[in-house]
Parts: structure tokens; C-alpha cells; sequence
């Protein structure tokens, strides 16, 4: 009986059914539309639905979902104050990363612990790099918030979101552990600049997730407090301004190529999740003409992203953040998806560029990719796909799943599914 009361109340909220139909408040365990800036809320709810009715698609995803979320549970906390190298300012809540490719030139003492002076020596990483660990640290945390929430959303085990709770507090709110709401020394060079903007980009897509994971345990998730809420705002809203009052934000917002789209993505988010609609509305028009029209050929080619040694997951990776785009657009009524550039190019376009790749491999790519996997445009053709894009649809069916299966059902928003997070 529940359950039928589960279905037809979602129908209500979400406009399948006549208006006669209880509202969700009417039964208790009602799941709530969550208040997502990325995600679909109601299409959140169409999911849950799929799932309680055993709809096999919903089921299977969600079954990939909860095998990564229950190792989850045990996984963490995260805290940027684990780190033994100090940044320049000396706190420790100062996010801290290097450039990869720089390396000191004198011996490491106590005095001079990162071994300045430091050169750059092409394509050899620096291991003293991947010994600060706020940069693989951030990337763990976030990917378990949002999968534990998500996990929580769909079972209502209490046991995900108490989790949840647990890293967003350590990373973002607890005195003890918190991160700065900063990037000042993200990408640093010792001896030669303490931060650049290139390095905002760490936190990618993966941070407008930790903004979906709060909006969903503020539905209601239990062990989850309005203060909490609150304090992520707050943090949010901090955040924000660093990244359009700082020298690195404003260098990181002039970059063309898919550093300038993460910076747009993140700053639209994080105005949309502060309630700062007009300002997240200005972000994604303003996409049009600063990475749309910049970035895509009429063919959907992106010359910007063709450079690289990794032209095919680059490609992928500069889509992931203008599709997160364009579904920030449709909460505040902006269609970017339908945009059309001076050129006849739009996201579909370059959706569609990626196609033979994605069903054929490597040999149909024209650029060098020194580690082709198909599956990485699963996940941007897939939003295309939703978004009306019938070429991108009618693909799907012939693009190999990533490892762990395809979660895209019940996450329905791109991911950069490989992850070479080594790299700047």
C-alpha cells in the first residue's frame, strides 16, 4: 500500500496524474523534489519511482551505484589539514597542490623543504607532487559525497546519508579539519608563484557535486541539520566571491578553452545554490558567446581542445562541463542546449562530432589520444540524448559501458569517466 501511495503521490508532484491525487506532504516517506542545481530534481524522483516498480535499467544502475557507495561507508574522512608541507600562508586549511611538471634543484631541508629553485622538466612528474594529499584527498571526498548521497536518496538507508554528513563536515564546516574557501595556492610553483588560476580546475565537476549532494540531504535526509545547510551555504557563497574577486578566479575565467568552461560551470552553480538566480542566468548566457562561439567548429570539431597529447579525452572533458551547463540553465530558463553559434555549431554538434569515436574507436579519430577509451563520451552523449539530440540517442546502444557499469540513470549528469586527474 505504501509503496502504491509512493508511485501515485510522485506522479502527482510531478504532473502525470490529475491534480486530485494527494501531495507529496500527504504520506509520510514521500521522498521531496530535491532543490538540485545540476540534476533534474523531479527526474531524481522519476528515477526513485523506476526503482520502487523494478523498472530493470533504474535497478541495475542503482545496483552499480550501491557497490561503490558501500565501500564508501568506511572510506574517509578527508581533511586538507592531513598534509605535512605547509602552504605559504602557513595554515594548513589552505588547499595546497603543485604543478606536476616543476621540480626543485637543491637538496630538501628544513629550511628550504620544497628544494628551491625549481625548473620545469617536460613530462616528468614531480613526486613530491603527489606527496601533498589535498588534490587526490578532494577528489576521494567528493566522488563519496555524492555517491552516498545519491545512495541514500534512492534506499533511504540511513547509514549513506549519516556518512555524507560526516565528509562534507570534515572537508567543509568542522573547525578542526575545514578547507579555506580558496584555491590561493592550487597549482603552485615554489620560489616562483605560490598559486595560478589553471589550478581551480581541480575541483572540476566534481565540486558543482558536492552542491547537488547538499540540495539532496536538505530534502531531508536524517542526521542532517539546517545548521549544517546553512553552513554550507555560507561556504558556497565564500567561495563564490574568491572566484570572481581573486587574480587566479578572474585569470581562470579569461582562459578559452575548457579551463574558462569549468570556471563558468562552477560559478553559475555555485550562484544557483546560493540563490543567486539572475547571476547564474547571466553565467550560462554568457556561455554562449565566450566559450560556445570560441570553442566549436561548424562541424562540432573543437579546435581549443586539439592540441593536446590527449585531444579525445579532452574533447569529452570541455562537453562534461558545457553540458553541466546547460542543465544549470534549464533551472533558471536559459536553453543552451538549442544555442546555435554564428558557425551553425552547438552542443549538439559537437555531441555528435564525438559519435564515431564512441561507437568505432581510436582509428576513426583524427587527433593524437596517447589512451582512447570509447567510453568516455558516454556519459556527454547520454545528456544530449536527454536533452533531444537524436543522433546522440540513436548511438547510445553502440558505445562500450564504463568499468563498473553505466550510472548515468541514476546520476543523469556527465562525468569525465577517464580520469587522468594526474594531469593540469
Amino acid at each position: 500500500m505504501l509503496l502504491r501511495r509512493v508511485v501515485l503521490t510522485t506522479f502527482a508532484v510531478l504532473g502525470l496524474t490529475a491534480s486530485a491525487v494527494a501531495p507529496a506532504d500527504a504520506w509520510p516517506g514521500v521522498p521531496a523534489v530535491p532543490n538540485t542545481v545540476v540534476l533534474d530534481g523531479k527526474q531524481l524522483l522519476r528515477t526513485k519511482v523506476a526503482v520502487l516498480t523494478g523498472d530493470p535499467t533504474a535497478r541495475r544502475a542503482l545496483g552499480n551505484l550501491l557497490t561503490q557507495a558501500r565501500a564508501d561507508l568506511t572510506a574517509g574522512p578527508w581533511a586538507v589539514t592531513d598534509k605535512t608541507l605547509l602552504p605559504p600562508s602557513g595554515d594548513k586549511h589552505d588547499y595546497l597542490s603543485l604543478a606536476p611538471y616543476w621540480w626543485g634543484t637543491s637538496p630538501v631541508t628544513d629550511d628550504n623543504p620544497y628544494g628551491c629553485p625549481y625548473v620545469q622538466r617536460d613530462g616528468q612528474r614531480n613526486p613530491l607532487v603527489d606527496s601533498i594529499p589535498d588534490h587526490a584527498a578532494r577528489g576521494a571526498a567528493f566522488g563519496a559525497i555524492y555517491r552516498l548521497t545519491l545512495a541514500w536518496y534512492y534506499t533511504g538507508d540511513p547509514r549513506y546519508a549519516e556518512r555524507a554528513a560526516l565528509d562534507l563536515r570534515t572537508w567543509f564546516l568542522d573547525p578542526a579539519t575545514k578547507m579555506n574557501p580558496n584555491m590561493n595556492f592550487a597549482q603552485g610553483i615554489p620560489c616562483k608563484v605560490d598559486g595560478r588560476g589553471i589550478g581551480i580546475i581541480e575541483f572540476s565537476y566534481a565540486f558543482t557535486q558536492v552542491i547537488d549532494a547538499t540540495s539532496i540531504l536538505g530534502s531531508g535526509a536524517p542526521g542532517w541539520s539546517r545548521a549544517d545547510q546553512q553552513g554550507m551555504t555560507d561556504w558556497y557563497r565564500a567561495f563564490l566571491g574568491w572566484l570572481r574577486d581573486s587574480k587566479n578566479g578572474k585569470d581562470e575565467a579569461a582562459a578559452a578553452n575548457n579551463h574558462g568552461s569549468f570556471y563558468d560551470m562552477m560559478t553559475a552553480a555555485l550562484a544557483l545554490g546560493t540563490g543567486d538566480r539572475e547571476l547564474a542566468a547571466a553565467i550560462v548566457r554568457g556561455t554562449e558567446t565566450k566559450r560556445i562561439n570560441v570553442q566549436i567548429r561548424a562541424d562540432g570539431y573543437q579546435p581549443l581542445e586539439s592540441t593536446w597529447t590527449r585531444s579525445w579525452h579532452y574533447f569529452t572533458f570541455n562537453l562534461v562541463a558545457l553540458t553541466r551547463l546547460a542543465q544549470i540553465g534549464e533551472h533558471v530558463h536559459v536553453d543552451l542546449w538549442h544555442y546555435v553559434n554564428p558557425s551553425g555549431a552547438g552542443l549538439f554538434t559537437a555531441a555528435d562530432y564525438l559519435i564515431p569515436g564512441a561507437t568505432q574507436g581510436q582509428s576513426v579519430w583524427p587527433d593524437p589520444e596517447l589512451d582512447f577509451r570509447q567510453y568516455a563520451a558516454l556519459d556527454v552523449l547520454h545528456a544530449a540524448a536527454d536533452a533531444g539530440d537524436a543522433k546522440a540517442r540513436a548511438a547510445l546502444p553502440d558505445v562500450p559501458v564504463e568499468p563498473g557499469g553505466d550510472l548515468y540513470p541514476v546520476r543523469p549528469a556527465a562525468e569525465q569517466l577517464d580520469d587522468i586527474a594526474t594531469t593540469s
